[in-house]
């Protein structure tokens, strides 16, 4: 299994990023898929995760900022990431699950917003 994020970088408060999270080695229209970030000196978080079925839940601290989405034929799930703020700043990890099945995790991807 292999998840691949991309997209990260350096952005100016009130700027936007797009994370991709690429998929191989599951059955991505199956699983559940989801952003979550760990900044420093601080536990791994879950910014927003879509079902299966694309139901959609968001960290409040993100929500009318951020939208996950999925593309099941590219086996991809994004993250676009409006407004950003500098609390914002972390290392984002993207995420797969089935019931049963263990978490997936991609290597990470840092988004750095300078104030």
């Amino acid at each position: 299994v292999q998840l691949v994020e991309s997209g990260g970088g350096l952005v100016q408060a009130g700027g936007s990023l797009r994370l991709s999270c690429a998929a191989s080695g599951i059955i991505f229209s199956i699983n559940a898929m989801g952003w979550y970030r760990q900044a420093p000196g601080k536990q791994r978080e879950l910014v927003a995760d879509i079902t299966s079925g694309g139901s959609t839940n968001y960290a409040d601290s993100v929500k009318g900022r951020f939208t996950i989405s999925r593309d099941n034929a590219k086996n991809t799930v994004y993250l676009q990431m409006n407004s950003l703020k500098p609390e914002d700043t972390a290392v984002y990890y993207c995420n797969a699950h089935f019931p049963g099945f263990p978490h997936y995790w991609g290597q990470g991807t840092q988004v750095t917003v300078s104030s």
